[in-house]
């Protein structure tokens, strides 16, 4: 072919392709490379999903596709979904902290632990959920009922009592943190609640109506705190029958 003559189509067409190839490859090399696929990096991605979506719109074809691979790959490390949802669980519950003996009273303690569980449980969108529904089974889980059971045990409940009172203090603030987790999810305002309360009438809700003022009195710290007391006590002077 005549140097100067003009190019064939089909022969820019083919170098175009050729080069296009070639680019993508460099393109793949430049890449960084995937991280290789584990359970904590599994469970890392759906913590990260379920905080940005909530719990409703957790999936494993959504987790596969936050760490680039197909949801065939995931069952390789996690059996189901609701295998990895017991395994978010459990790795949330690593940040509950645990006092040691030397801060302060059994009391004390346990009103710590009781706390710091709450706080983690409504620090992530879908955690309340999950503990309502998810057996404590993970090595992070039986750490915090070990720390409470030995706590209520200190204090004096019975092992009758201690065995019933874990599982309803545990309950009771997974239910707080799923009930808050609604709210939020749902956009519900406490000034619409509060309205309602304050404008009640006498004659229908007399009580309501007399206590009005007090129902919405306190902080979320105080109420919580007196809860803790509440239930702490009620295991303790509630014999099982």
């Amino acid at each position: 072919m005549n140097p100067k003559s003009p190019e064939n189509p089909d022969t820019g067409a083919l170098r175009a392709a050729r080069l296009s190839r070639r680019d993508a490859r460099l393109s793949r090399r430049e890449r960084p490379a995937k991280a290789p696929l584990s359970v904590d990096a599994i469970v890392a991605a759906a913590l990260d999903l379920m905080a940005r979506e909530g719990l409703d719109g957790l999936s494993l074809r959504k987790v596969a596709a936050a760490l680039d691979t197909g949801p065939a790959s995931l069952y390789v490390y996690v059996e189901n979904l609701n295998a990895l949802l017991a395994l978010m669980f459990d790795r949330a519950l690593g940040k509950v902290v645990i006092p040691p003996a030397s801060k302060g009273g059994w009391r004390e303690r346990l009103s710590a632990i009781l706390f710091s569980c709450l706080k983690v449980l409504m620090s992530m969108p879908g955690l309340g959920q999950l503990a309502l529904t998810t057996a404590p089974t993970g090595p992070n889980s039986l750490r915090m009922l070990e720390a409470i059971l030995a706590l209520l045990r200190e204090g004096g409940a019975d092992d009758a009592r201690a065995a019933w009172g874990v599982d309803s203090l545990l309950l009771q603030f997974a239910a707080i943190a799923a009930e808050q987790d609604a709210h939020h999810h749902r956009a519900v305002s406490f000034g619409t609640m509060e309205q309602v309360i304050e404008n009640i009438p006498a004659e229908t809700y007399p009580n309501i109506h007399a206590l009005r003022k007090k129902l919405l009195e306190g902080t979320p710290r105080e109420r919580v705190r007196w809860t803790i007391d509440v239930m702490i006590n009620g295991v303790l002077n509630t014999p099982r029958t």
